[in-house]
């Protein structure tokens, strides 16, 4: 395919508005043409210790301005950041390192505990070394191709590992396009972003305010007090929220109101329950609640406020780039109110999987990307999501495949069989809980499979609940029959 070349954004934008206002976190703000000197200095820093453009490299840090300014310096020198998740187990991370063929990781000082789990020919960084180590001048990457990779996320699978999403910075670039021609943009804008920047709902804001010329408030995490006082004192007119997030802050509003200078709420990680949406009503709070995924660099279909209880439950409508279609089983279109899989095309949309052309192949066809989600279009082409990749469980904003939990279940000596579900959770929406028939002669309790999963899940993958049954519920194929737990669930008819 041919180039598409761009000037490099940070660059651009540091050109064309350098003394506007890039990021405020915690006491300290910098303009971007401060953003762009500090990412300068790392990415001189960054050649010196040996990165090359085109390297792929990990990077395991938390929320904070030195992480916006490492992943800008890898930008300027045209370094790929595999940008992985700090809730993961050792052994997790060092799988997408090695899947990812990564020759650096740049980490945090506080989890330098990670480091003795990984391959010995990796080249692991703390971020405090890279900070002292010795500058070079860097050969900036003048321009990017914008169908280059940019990042790459982990995404898991309804089988076996997770895959590395690719995305390109043709991909968050019309991401970004098709999130202002959607949300609009105006001079004032602030974004406030308190969502973790591993996710592509937070980095997707970092590359928005370089593009846009927009200033962000960036948050370690979310804290319903200070992001309060900060749409307050900062003049906070945006901010992406999952449902837990916005329910706490309607919580703490009680009769107070968000400044009217506020003017989007952008929720994420799954449709927000009626009685959360007609508070914001009654607030005046705007939701635009949102579809989309990894693979899409961010949302791909988002609905307006004005549609939020006409439409209850709907995604919305594609972004102007973007283009949806429903299929069934066949391969033809589904008519209107008939449920499918839902599948989406547009700039914004990966090309495909890192190493993975099977896997490409397979879910990217013709430019489409086949979601495994189902869902329908009603009479006017809004869409409706009924299942979020069949089995997936979104716990707090996060994805949970059951496939990678019952594949650690079944890796415990005391398991023949398992199988996961999400169940309903107040705080977090969803929550994964499993069910388990024992090897004979063995007796495991929930505590001990419990303290297993922990060694090898992230702590919200690890199941809530575990419930021992003589069998699990399947088809002739074998095919595990997840309706059938919930209705075990949901009837009482399992105990732990």
């Amino acid at each position: 395919m041919q180039s598409e070349l761009m000037p490099n954004f940070l660059k651009k934008r540091a050109f064309l508005t350098p003394d506007r206002v890039a990021i405020y976190f915690n006491d300290e703000s910098i303009t971007f043409k401060e953003l762009y000197n500090r990412s300068f200095e790392i990415a001189g820093k960054l050649q010196g210790l040996g990165f090359r453009q085109g390297d792929f490299t990990g990077v395991l840090l938390r929320n904070h301005l030195d992480t916006v300014i490492i992943l800008f310096a890898l930008q300027l020198i045209g370094i790929r950041a595999v940008i992985l998740n700090n809730r993961l187990t050792p052994t997790e991370l060092s799988w997408q390192l090695n899947d990812s063929k990564a020759r650096f990781l740049l980490l945090e000082p506080s989890f330098s505990n990670v480091i003795d789990s990984m391959d010995s020919s990796l080249k692991c960084i703390t971020k405090d070394q890279l900070f002292k180590a010795t500058m070079v001048h860097p050969m900036i990457q003048e321009e990017v191709d914008l169908l280059d990779i940019c990042t790459v996320m982990y995404t898991s699978g309804t089988t076996g590992n997770p895959k590395g999403v690719i995305q390109t910075y043709g991909n968050h670039w019309w991401s970004s396009v098709g999130s202002a021609f959607n949300l609009g943009l105006m001079e004032q804008d602030c974004w406030l972003c308190t969502v973790p920047i591993f996710h592509i709902s937070g980095f997707s804001i970092l590359m928005r305010s370089v593009i846009y010329g927009m200033t962000i408030v960036l948050h370690e995490s979310f804290d319903v007090e200070r992001t309060l006082q900060d749409i307050e004192e900062k003049k906070v007119t945006i901010m992406s929220v999952v449902s837990t997030m916005l329910t706490r802050m309607v919580d703490r509003l009680g009769e107070q109101r968000l400044p009217e200078y506020f003017r989007c709420m952008l929720l994420g990680g799954g449709p927000a329950p009626l009685p959360l949406l007609e508070a914001c009503v009654e607030k005046a709070i705007p939701v635009f609640q949102t579809y989309g995924m990894t693979e899409t660099a961010s949302q791909i279909v988002t609905l307006s406020p004005e549609y939020s209880l006409a439409k209850l439950g709907s995604a919305g409508k594609p972004l102007f780039p973007a283009q949806i279609k429903v299929e069934l089983e066949e391969g033809v279109l589904a008519p209107e109110g008939k449920a499918g899989e839902i599948i989406v095309k547009g700039p914004n949309v990966t090309t495909g999987y890192l190493y993975r052309p099977d896997a490409t192949a397979n879910k990217v066809k013709n430019g489409w990307l086949y979601t495994g989600d189902i869902g329908y279009l009603d009479s006017e082409g809004f869409l409706f999501v009924l299942d979020r990749r069949a089995d997936l469980i979104i716990s707090g904003g996060e994805n949970i495949y059951p496939a990678e939990i019952e594949a650690v279940l079944l890796a415990h000596p005391s398991v023949a069989d398992a199988g996961v579900i999400g169940i309903e959770d107040e705080a977090w929406g969803q929550v994964p809980v499993s069910f388990i028939v024992k090897n004979i002669g063995m007796n495991p309790s929930q505590e001990e499979i419990q303290q297993f999963c922990m060694e090898k899940l992230a702590k919200y993958k690890v199941p809530k609940q575990i419930f021992f049954l003589e069998s699990l519920p399947r088809n002739a194929a074998k095919k595990l029959l997840r309706r059938e737990l919930r209705e075990l669930v949901n009837e009482g008819r399992v105990e732990r």
